[in-house]
Formats: structure tokens, C-alpha cells, sequence
């Protein structure tokens, strides 16, 4: 009966001690296998990234979405650890309609936005009162209307936000002539217009390359363009999370880094931005 009793001990300790090496946590107490929330998993990002993660002793397991606000209602459930698929400003956005405490942990990609012309080669040639194109839908509208600030052509008002109009444009040199349209038609106005801002996506389906062809592109590290920097986003609790930070980091390794520009021929590239740099700009919106 002792011997019974004893094997019974030793099978039940085993078996606690098996459940817990295939927990999310460690023996340390730190997250050791990772729910990652994603909308797509093509390409060699997430392959190299898991296989860098492995080799640390940390298993990354991708859960896709097919729908943008599911990542978050599963992070925000517990459902998933972190997720990677969004943008700050949509990060933000969902988190005031949700009541969500979320929270962007690291940055990774910004697909540019860019300035594209068949008439000119450089922003500094347009001439007063030239024709300018900008997508019309209110989040690409706003985006390129501070790119066209960034480039040193216009000023907008401090309370622009998220989705301002040329209504609030203060200050506008030479005199553009602003004409918002529909996104997919900003690449072919091109040649009734001096400049067309057009999307990474649209313009890489138009023919151009988005990372050669603008005469002036969006900079990830630009104060205008980081609330369209694309983020790890985890729940604030978690926001030290060691083991999150390191995945970040091995994010931003240069194995990475050329899978990402491999992956988008060049439209994206991994942002190098500091965590709280990140969480200013996000609590700012």
C-alpha cells in the first residue's frame, strides 16, 4: 500500500510538473510561450522571428484574425498575449470606443506614405498655386495633409488630431490648391495635377515603387508619421512583460528587418522607436 501511495505521489508531481513546462509561464515566473494576434502570417517575417524566439526558449504560436477589431477584443480577453497587425492611432482609436487598456509595447513597421509627381522632381519646385491630390476618406486624408506639413509646404492648426480637413490648414504659402478624391484615383490624376499623395498600398497597385518613385516619403521617425507606426500592442499590466520586450528586440534584428523589405519589395521598413516614445504619442491621441 505504501509503495501504492508513493507511485501515486511521484506519477501526480510529475504530471504537475509536465503542465507546467507547457504553460504560458516559466518556472521563473516570465511568459515563456507566446499568443501572438496577427492578420496575416505570409512572407518569412514570422517564420524567422518564431525561429529566433525558439532558439531562446521561447515558443511563439501565431493566432490569425481575419477581422482588425478581433485581434484586440482578444487581447483585451485574455485570449491571446500580445498582438501585431495595427497602427497606433488604430490602436488608439479602438481602445477609447472599447474601453480598452491596451497599450503599444514596441514599434514595428511603417508602411510610407509618399508624394509623387510627373512634373516635378523635388517639393521645393512646385509653384503657387499648383493642384495638389490627397486621398479623401478622413485617416488617409489627415495623414496626407501632415505629410504635406512635414515636407515644409503647409502648417496645420495644434488641434488637427486624427482626422482633420484643409480646414484646418493656418498656413498655406503658395497657396496650393488642395483636392481631396477617392484614394485609388490619386495615382492617375497624376498628370492634371503638380503632386498626388498617394498610399503605399495604392501605389505599389498602380505600378510604382513605393519606396524609389515618391519625390518626398513619409519618415517613421517624423513626429507627423508616428501615429501610423504599426505596433506590438499588449494589456498595460503586461506592458514590462520581459519576455514581450524580447521578442520586440528580436523583431528589430537585422534578419528581420530584410525579411520585411523582402516581404513588401521594399514598401515597409522596421521603425526603430523607443517604448515610451510610442506610448507619449499614443496617449497624446
Amino acid at each position: 500500500m505504501k509503495k501504492t501511495l508513493l507511485l501515486l505521489f511521484v506519477l501526480t508531481v510529475a504530471a504537475v510538473l509536465a503542465a507546467c513546462g507547457n504553460s504560458a509561464t516559466g518556472a521563473d515566473g516570465k511568459t515563456k510561450k507566446i499568443k501572438i494576434g496577427v492578420t496575416g502570417t505570409d512572407g518569412e517575417v514570422w517564420p524567422i522571428l518564431k525561429k529566433k524566439a525558439a532558439a531562446e526558449g521561447i515558443e511563439i504560436e501565431l493566432v490569425e484574425f481575419a477581422d482588425y477589431t478581433l485581434p484586440n477584443q482578444a487581447l483585451e480577453n485574455g485570449d491571446i498575449d500580445i498582438n501585431s497587425f495595427q497602427h497606433i492611432a488604430f490602436l488608439s482609436s479602438f481602445s477609447k470606443e472599447n474601453n480598452a487598456d491596451l497599450v503599444p509595447i514596441g514599434a514595428t513597421v511603417i508602411a510610407p506614405m509618399g508624394i509623387y509627381s510627373k512634373k516635378i522632381k523635388d517639393v521645393s519646385e512646385l509653384e503657387d498655386k499648383a493642384k495638389v491630390a490627397i486621398p479623401d476618406d478622413p485617416s488617409n486624408q489627415a495623414r496626407a495633409l501632415k505629410l504635406l506639413e512635414s515636407a515644409g509646404l503647409i502648417k496645420l492648426a495644434d488641434d488637427f488630431g486624427l482626422f482633420g480637413d484643409p480646414s484646418k490648414i493656418v498656413d498655406n504659402p503658395k497657396n496650393l490648391e488642395i483636392i481631396p478624391m477617392v484614394a485609388q484615383q490619386t495615382p492617375q490624376v497624376l498628370p492634371d495635377v503638380a503632386i498626388s499623395v498617394i498610399n503605399n498600398g495604392v501605389a505599389g497597385q498602380a505600378g510604382f515603387d513605393p519606396a524609389k518613385d515618391p519625390i518626398f516619403l513619409e519618415d517613421g521617425a517624423d513626429k507627423n508619421a508616428i501615429p501610423y507606426v504599426n505596433v506590438f500592442a499588449a494589456r498595460s499590466e503586461d506592458a514590462d512583460n520581459e519576455t514581450f520586450k524580447r521578442i520586440v528586440e528580436l523583431y528589430h534584428t537585422e534578419e528581420v528587418k530584410e525579411a520585411v523589405k523582402k516581404d513588401t519589395n521594399g514598401g515597409s521598413f522596421v521603425v526603430d522607436l523607443k517604448p515610451e516614445e510610442l506610448l507619449e504619442v499614443y496617449k497624446g491621441l
